[in-house]
């Protein structure tokens, strides 16, 4: 075939490329590294080599590689057959036709990450093997540091952990100190899940500790005054906010106070809905406008609300009866349209909260009426204190997700507000208590400072790390092998601290490149 194919070519006296032809004076230096595999006979490979240019440009190019080809094509008549050639055993196994993409990506028979391009599938690259082995290394010395309890000093020579074992029991001694938690523990306590700084704090650390922020004490102190009266007696010229909007720069750890204030809350016995993701209510899922409300209905987000709200609350929810027995209308189900033959659902004088929860749960077609109606009903929940916990609330205040058709080539961006469910929770201009933290990471932007149905007073800002608290936190990753301890200083660690404006995102960052 080979033979067959340089005769057709040598024939024609030309080279083809694509649609046109290459003549002699054109051909790339790997074609001619190719024919000069083959014995061309002298004369024709001087003819190659030592032809002057101007005899190149006025020598018809056919006429110089015509000769050259016939040669080729001689000389491979001459080579055995494939039949002949012993291949051996290591190589002969049978293998796909592979292109030049294959090529470039082969393994070495010697060495099978010669190339810097190759991946194999079982193979961690070199990096990601370094740094599991340095994971592993790490751990295992951590394991071993827990031996020496002199590892355990902060700043000042103060306790680098707490000894306290409880939220409520923290006081402003236990500030600039690690709170140990265990994450079997905290699950259990927010099964809606955890916040993702907490989650990034507790990997890169290898520990599940928190630092105990004043910021939080007074944070907790304020609900706390205002389930007991008798305690502002004692909080002299501390404005008691039942509404509160955690503001503040990003990384500054709002949605840890939050977290951390619903876990305190519900170790009281309190009942928490508690939202830690409020743009999932805004985004995604199915939506429809309601003729009867003139809202938009959007009963995936819904029943996912309730199902989280009875995650945690099941044995409060089964202790209360329901003080509204009004009929809930019922609405669009998602995917299945209307419900044939029914325009409401009875609630029974004997319902529960969990019996309400559950009529959502059984029917698409009423979850968001029952959303609506939880709102309600938990307004006048007087056996307990009840506590709205929103994590991204300031998702609520922009557009969502979703657009009505307005004309064939245009739609019109829905706002937050004319969602039924975020209608019926984002309001604060009510005597219940509610916390909404802000969530820079949502890309929602700035908002302004008197945003709407939000008391004047509520907004405060949440501050980052302030020197003291840095201080604890640098000593607290020294402990925890991210810094080394040759290159730990004061002078080094307040770099980091004033070079990331106290982020604790950025700090935690770049302390591993302290030298």
């Amino acid at each position: 075939m080979c033979a067959r194919k340089f005769e057709e070519v040598g024939a024609k006296g030309e080279h083809k490329i694509g649609n046109g032809f290459i003549g002699l004076d054109r051909m790339d230096k790997n074609t001619l590294n190719y024919f000069s595999n083959f014995p061309i006979s002298s004369n024709a490979t001087a003819t190659l080599k030592h032809s002057p240019a101007k005899t190149l440009e006025h020598q018809n190019p056919e006429e110089m590689l015509r000769p050259i080809l016939r040669k080729a094509a001689t000389a491979a008549k001459s080579l055995p057959a494939t039949s002949d050639i012993r291949i051996p055993t290591a190589i002969s196994a049978p293998s796909n036709l592979s292109s030049s993409k294959t090529f470039a990506t082969g393994t070495h028979p010697r060495n099978p990450n010669f190339r810097p391009d190759f991946k194999h599938d079982n193979v961690p690259t070199g990096a990601k093997a370094a740094e599991t082995l340095n994971k592993d290394l790490r751990a295992r010395a951590l394991k071993e540091d827990e031996k020496d309890k002199s590892l355990d000093i902060g700043p000042d020579g103060r306790p680098l952990f707490t000894s306290t074992t409880s939220i409520s029991e923290l006081t402003k001694k236990d500030t600039r100190a690690y709170m140990k938690f265990r994450r079997e523990e905290l699950e259990s306590v927010l099964p809606e899940g955890l916040p993702t700084g907490m989650l990034k704090e507790f990997g890169d650390s290898m520990r599940d500790a928190l630092l105990v922020r004043q910021s939080f004490l007074d944070l907790r102190d304020n609900f706390r005054r205002v389930v007991d009266p008798t305690l502002q007696s004692n909080a002299k010229g501390l404005k008691v906010r039942k509404q509160v909007v955690l503001d503040g720069p990003v990384s500054c750890g709002k949605s840890i106070a939050l977290a951390m204030l619903v876990h305190w809350a519900r170790d009281e016995g309190w009942l928490v809905l508690y939202v830690p993701k409020g743009r999932e209510w805004t985004h995604g899922g199915f939506f429809y406008k309601n003729p009867k409300t003139g809202l938009w209905d959007t009963p995936v987000q819904a029943a996912n609300v309730l199902q989280d709200f009875l995650k945690y609350n099941k044995d409060h929810l089964q202790k209360l009866h329901c003080k509204i027995f009004e009929p809930i209308p019922l609405g669009e189900g998602a995917g299945v349209g209307w419900m044939k033959g029914a325009d409401v659902v009875q609630i029974p004088e004997d319902y529960t909260l969990f019996d309400l929860v559950q009529v959502g749960l059984n029917s698409t077609h009423a979850a968001v009426g029952v959303v609506v109606r939880l709102r309600e009903e938990l307004s006048l929940v007087k056996d307990m204190p009840v506590l709205i916990a929103v994590d991204q609330y300031n998702s609520w205040f922009t557009f969502s997700e979703y657009e009505e058709p307005v004309t064939v080539r245009s739609c019109r961006p829905i706002h937050a507000r004319e969602l039924a469910t975020v209608n019926a929770f984002r309001s604060m201009l009510h005597d219940n208590m509610m916390v909404g933290a802000f969530s820079h990471s949502t890309a929602v932007g700035k908002l302004r400072k008197d945003l709407p149905d939000v008391p004047a007073d509520a907004r405060i800002n949440f501050p980052r790390y302030s020197v003291d608290e840095a201080a604890a936190v640098c000593h607290y990753y020294l402990r925890q092998r991210l810094i080394q301890r040759e290159a730990f200083t004061e002078e080094s660690w307040k770099k980091i601290y004033y070079l990331s404006n106290g982020n604790g995102a950025e700090m935690r960052w770049l302390v591993p490149f302290m030298r």
